[in-house]
């Protein structure tokens, strides 16, 4: 008689090749509307399921746990996972895994592309020109700031701050300063020419400040009124880490007063919604998370996820993971 194989549930629509490769495992209950469960919903389509694979919409949480209490794996298609709640997972004997490197040079890549599109105003300058205005050139139209051979400050010193900071100093000539919970050694500090300083300084310093760190409770808001403050107000503020990092009311309110420049903003807090001050500020460029959107990047993000969920139920083993659940 042949054993039943594990169920498993993918949240969102992912790419039919991933799903074909963990068909050849399991049994899939797909997603294929793409839409964002209820609760409810979720719960309900996660009952007798041994695995999920998750995009980080999915708050993995302790009442999660006690409805589902068949899941033995959430793979998380996303190098963070802040929806989940690590240690109430690693209590139910719940093994959580990431995806991460994968994203990290095309992430890189966008964070440079965001800071560059906000120090130059392009999104502020496409919609003048769109909405008509535009009807001569002129010395101090759209007047941005300099690049190369600026000051880079980059928050959170990981794999993506690292690839900013060599796009920046290598190939900018900016001169890059960093803080991070831990400082580098000195030959990852060498290859990025990166120097470290305190979050003060930091904040004072740069021209252009990027933020990479993770969310965890105690970075929630760690660019708010106070740190803003601190910043030149010919400076910028780039965001391709996580909602939350920011206060963005607060971040709103010193745009539309110009107390800083201009911001980048990737991740918003409470997204998809976004704080409405922010959809009334020119000087702010939008982008609705879309860092690691090339399809290389993402479609090895989600084989990562199914790597994952293949070797934990087939192998007890886990490429990436994020808790030590005991078994």
């Amino acid at each position: 008689m042949t054993a039943q194989r594990p169920a498993v549930l993918v949240t969102r629509h992912v790419f039919p090749e991933v799903i074909d490769k963990l068909r050849e495992h399991f049994d899939v209950e797909t997603n294929d509307d793409d839409a964002v469960w209820p609760r409810e919903e979720l719960l309900r389509r996660l009952q007798g399921k041994a695995a999920a694979f998750t995009t980080g919409s999915e708050r993995i949480d302790e009442a999660l746990l006690q409805a589902c209490p068949d899941l033995k794996l959430v793979a998380n298609m996303s190098v963070g996972y802040n929806n989940f709640d690590v240690d109430a997972m690693t209590r139910h004997g719940v093994q959580g895994s990431n995806a991460p490197d994968v994203l990290t040079e095309t992430t890189a890549d966008f964070g440079f592309a965001l800071l560059m599109a906000t120090a130059r105003r392009v999104s502020e300058s496409e919609h003048f020109l769109r909405a008509g205005h535009w009807h001569k050139w002129a010395v101090e139209m759209f007047l941005g700031a300099e690049v190369h051979g600026s000051t880079l400050g980059i928050l959170g010193m990981g794999r993506i701050g690292q690839g900013i900071a060599r796009r920046g100093a290598h190939g900018f000539g900016m001169k890059v300063i960093y803080h991070n919970r831990s400082r580098l050694d000195a030959a990852t500090e060498a290859e990025c020419r990166a120097t470290y300083v305190a979050k003060d300084e930091l904040l004072r310093q740069a021209d252009h400040l990027v933020l990479v760190l993770p969310y965890t409770p105690q970075n929630h808001h760690a660019i708010g009124a106070a740190e803003l403050a601190q910043m030149k107000p010919t400076a910028t503020l780039i965001n391709i880490a996580r909602g939350g990092i920011v206060d963005d009311a607060a971040l709103a309110q010193a745009l539309r007063e110009q107390r800083i420049a201009a911001a980048g903003l990737d991740v918003f807090e409470g997204e998809p919604t976004v704080h409405p001050d922010l959809l009334t500020v020119p000087n702010v460029v939008l982008t609705p998370h879309i860092a690691s959107a090339t399809r290389g990047t993402r479609l090895g993000m989600a084989h990562l996820a199914a790597d994952n969920l293949i070797a934990y139920l087939t192998r007890g083993e886990v490429l990436t993971p994020v808790n030590t659940p005991a078994r």
